[in-house]
């Protein structure tokens, strides 16, 4: 059985002096999330905050 295919989203970093804007969008649903973190908290960190905050959102929608 083949696995899973995970959902690819549309990830912007905006730096704005110490800080990042990170945007999630889901190309599917259209549907979009922003953080705000500290710049040393490198990309990775940051975009997995952003995608949690978006499926959050997602499975929100869904049960409504």
């Amino acid at each position: 059985m083949p696995a899973e295919k995970q959902p690819e989203y549309l990830i912007e970093f905006i730096a704005m002096g110490n800080s990042v804007k990170v945007s999630a969008l889901d190309p599917v649903t259209g549907m979009e999330v922003s953080i705000v973190g500290p710049a040393s908290a490198g990309r990775h960190i940051l975009t997995t905050n952003a995608v949690r905050k978006l499926e959050r959102q997602i499975a929100k929608a869904k049960m409504s």
